[in-house]
């Protein structure tokens, strides 16, 4: 008990000491307990000072878990020589039922298939030295958010082959957020204003569903550079380092790269482990869909 008090006594600036006295007796209860984890059961482990009601008061206080999550990291986990960056990612867990708030069906990594549950939305502190992430906010989405924005439905439902007459081309860095994208760019906001100058943070990561240049620009819109992959058959090319042909403007795009015939001097590493050998290229390539 008195560890836990310690730890939680650089919290004392954004909660009182009567919730970081109830915080106390609930954490040493959840690292104690076995089984499934509820107020009851915390309230039989937690002994003096925790008792049912008590349980109960806590987890109807309004908190700001992301600034305590912060105040925690900041204190005990980060290093000043370390390198930050801020990372996301979609959490589902299954649910069953039909009056829960957001329940819908998204699809499951695990399952492999969409499945009735909730979801969320992660963005976590990830340290480039020790390797491991730091949970700072989490927000759940509803099935509202995986809409496509008005102006793509409308496009989408013209029914029509081809390209509009009189359509012009549109500049890539000027995209429609989806409300999924606006929702994203709202959190990360929320973590970039809650962490201040403390840490600097540069780059942004996500999986595969931020593949694609819509999701690019939200990120820069926010002064950040986006770590993430694309699908296996993108079509990458090299930048065009060829004479001018004397006519028209400059070609941009040279040839088109193919992931089985890559010039070893774009080789930076190459090791085998367990019989499987790796190895990492780096280049700098355009695609025809991203502005970046």
């Amino acid at each position: 008990m008195p560890d836990i008090m310690s730890l939680l006594a650089c919290v004392s600036q954004c909660l009182d000491s009567t919730t970081i006295r109830q915080l106390a007796r609930v954490s040493e209860a959840m690292l104690s307990m076995s089984g499934r984890v509820t107020m009851r059961g915390m309230a039989r482990w937690a002994g003096k000072g925790g008792s049912y009601r008590t349980i109960q008061r806590f987890f109807t206080t309004s908190l700001s878990w992301g600034k305590v999550q912060w105040v925690l990291i900041r204190h005990h986990l980060l290093d000043h020589d370390d390198v930050i960056v801020l990372g996301g990612d979609d959490v589902v867990v299954t649910k069953s039922g039909k009056k829960t708030h957001g329940l819908a069906r998204f699809f499951s990594s695990l399952y492999g298939k969409a499945v009735p549950g909730l979801c969320f939305l992660s963005l976590s502190l990830i340290s480039v030295k020790r390797r491991t992430a730091y949970p700072v906010l989490m927000e759940q989405h509803g099935p509202e958010h995986r809409q496509a924005p008005a102006e793509v439905r409308k496009k989408q439902s013209d029914g029509k082959r081809g390209r509009p007459k009189g359509s012009k081309n549109q500049h890539r860095r000027e995209v429609t957020l989806s409300p999924y994208l606006c929702f994203v760019q709202e959190s990360i906001s929320r973590v970039l204003q809650l962490i201040g100058d403390h840490v600097k943070v540069h780059h942004f990561v996500f999986d595969g569903a931020f593949g694609y240049n819509d999701a690019v620009q939200m990120v820069r819109q926010l002064g950040l550079h986006l770590i993430s992959k694309l699908r296996h058959n993108a079509a990458l090319y090299f930048p065009y380092d060829g004479p001018y042909s004397g006519c028209g403007r400059h070609k941009k795009y040279g040839k088109k790269l193919d992931c089985r015939k890559i010039a070893q001097a774009y080789l930076k590493e190459s090791f085998v482990e367990e019989d499987i050998q790796t190895q990492i290229y780096q280049m700098q390539l355009w695609h025809k869909k991203f502005a970046d």
